[in-house]
């Protein structure tokens, strides 16, 4: 019979995070990856604490189409982090069903060495639904990783397209991975992040594929400088890499540092790091009303009743967006529904 673990207290939770403790840094992740209420205010303490201690590690994401072997090439770059005295995390994200909501969660799986080595971290999360290839907490995962020590943040995402553009929002280096011969017809998904890439890399440049892998990279080469450069000058470099021999990653490890320095020269690193907290800031303000209007009985229905309007060509949208508007603003403050006299005799 499974035994629940006793409930921590959340000093209990802060000290363990920051003294890099691992169980309770996970622990700590699956409170802030809870939808339960009184998980989110708890969680919610849990991060403003440890604000303080966040905001010091490289955060990379690693981005590209599906079979690009992105699982593969983070296990080896993370191990060659490793070798340099890096600590690193790496949170991986994998799809959900869309029957089931279900996720096989097989990262730990594919990245066996890199997920025994005590030095290393690995948290797989479903993305259950959520857009832009990446989990409904990564930002609060990550956040928490660099409370416990990690200086290195390697995000995986899902790898479904130019929704991935999302990843671009949360971290300071993208990293985008193709590989040769994907043929044409994905020229229209990779375009969208392209343009965000700060490193192209093109993957499987080993053995019979590697003509067809330095070919590949020159042709972007070329396609890449026809872009404007990104913040401090930065030129987005294309490299042929193998995560099966490892050929690439010592360069690829001097870009990742290069494009930091870049930011840090050119003073965008705060400034990009603020802009990405303020957008989050209002997606998270956008999935609350969200989440009020689901919640609350007289405000769903008002929801429902003005969606219905606009659907019959009753009412204009910006005046239903007005409707549900008022209605919260007439809703009860918390102080005031706490006050309310109780009901019946």
């Amino acid at each position: 019979m499974n035994v629940a673990a006793p409930p921590l207290d959340l000093e209990q939770l802060i000290a363990g995070v920051r003294a890099g403790d691992r169980a309770l840094l996970g622990r700590a992740m699956t409170l802030v990856e809870s939808s339960l209420p009184a998980h989110r205010t708890q969680a919610e303490a849990l991060l403003q604490r440890l604000l303080p201690d966040t905001g010091r590690a490289h955060r990379i994401g690693i981005t590209g189409i599906p079979g690009a072997g992105k699982s593969t090439l983070i296990e080896a770059l993370g191990g060659s982090m490793l070798d340099a005295g890096r600590r690193v995390a790496v949170l991986a994200v994998d799809p959900s069903s869309q029957l089931s909501g279900g996720s096989i969660l097989g990262d730990k799986t594919r990245m066996n060495a890199l997920s025994k080595d005590p030095r290393a971290f690995i948290r797989p999360s479903p993305n259950a639904g959520s857009p832009g290839g990446v989990a409904a907490r990564t930002r609060e995962v990550m956040l928490l990783c660099e409370a416990a020590g990690y200086d290195t943040i390697l995000v995986e995402t899902v790898g479904v397209g130019q929704a991935e553009t999302l990843v671009a929002d949360m971290v300071d280096t993208v990293v985008m991975l193709l590989i040769a011969g994907a043929g044409d017809g994905l020229q229209g998904i990779k375009r969208g992040i392209l343009e965000l890439a700060h490193v192209l890399l093109i993957n499987k440049a080993d053995g019979d594929a590697r003509e067809r892998a330095l070919q590949a990279a020159a042709t972007y080469r070329q396609a890449l400088s026809l872009l404007r450069p990104h913040a401090g000058g930065w030129r987005t470099p294309v490299l042929p890499v193998s995560a099966l021999d490892g050929s690439g990653l010592d360069e690829l490890r001097a870009q990742l540092a290069a494009h930091r320095q870049a930011l840090l020269d050119a003073d965008a690193w705060e400034p990009r790091r603020r802009q990405q907290a303020l957008r989050w800031t209002q997606r998270l303000l956008d999935q609350r009303l969200h989440d009020l209007f689901q919640a609350d009985p007289r405000l769903a229905q008002v929801r429902r009743d003005a969606l219905d309007a606009v659907a019959a060509g009753e009412l204009w949208p910006g005046a239903a967006a007005a409707r549900m508007l008022d209605a919260l603003s007439q809703r009860p403050t918390q102080s005031e529904r706490a006050s309310d006299p109780p009901e019946g005799p």
